[in-house]
């Protein structure tokens, strides 16, 4: 399991709100369900949209 990138306060807290600790947990949510929650922007998405291509994965739509 790959820990979460540095995607700021908001979005960090946004995910361990929802217990989403790693990387391929975040992955499994999807960019709509990420976008949905509160804290979690483009930006964030974008981070860890690079951080899934680092390791040849992809964010689920």
């Amino acid at each position: 399991m790959t820990a979460l990138p540095k995607i700021g306060r908001p979005a960090t807290s946004a995910l361990a709100a929802l217990g989403i600790t790693t990387l391929e947990a975040a992955a499994a949510l999807g960019e709509k369900q990420l976008l949905a929650q509160h804290g979690i922007g483009p930006r964030a998405v974008s981070i860890l949209r690079d951080a899934l291509a680092g390791q040849g994965k992809d964010l689920k739509p």
